[in-house]
């Protein structure tokens, strides 16, 4: 069963960029070769790691989004982990983030918005005509 996964990955800054996208390339076709689908590659660019990582403080960072089965996407994991340049990954299973976010976008749908509710006030502020009475009944 084809799932829909976000796989990211930080790479060492110190790789060129050549070899960034042979490296990328060679985890595209493991997913392609494994019956999987890349849905899209973006590379983010160099940022500054939270934490010192491997005593790296920056990496390039790349996402993946990829159509997979869970076999596929342990292998890929596999090379990441066994892969020198790769620091850190994470994958994400977006399909069931997707649901949820469905889930919760039709039951606010249903619920009526505070402010298309008009109410009328609790105390309606006096007319003219009710406070001339009281100026009236003052003594003379």
């Amino acid at each position: 069963m084809q799932r829909f996964y976000e796989v990211m990955f930080i790479v060492r800054p110190d790789v060129a960029d050549e070899d960034l996208d042979k490296l990328i390339a060679g985890f595209e076709q493991t997913v392609t070769s494994g019956g999987g689908a890349v849905r899209s590659t973006e590379k983010m660019g160099r940022r500054k790691l939270a934490y010192l990582v491997r005593k790296f403080s920056e990496g390039n960072y790349i996402l993946l989004t990829i159509d997979a089965d869970g076999a596929l996407v342990a292998e890929l994991e596999r090379r990441l982990r066994v892969s020198e340049p790769v620091i850190k990954f994470i994958t994400v299973r977006m399909d069931e983030e997707d649901k949820r976010l469905s889930k919760i976008k039709a039951i606010r749908a249903t619920r009526k918005k505070l402010s298309a509710i008009q109410t009328e006030p609790a105390h309606p502020a006096p007319t003219p005509a009710e406070a001339a009475p009281a100026d009236s009944a003052s003594p003379a």
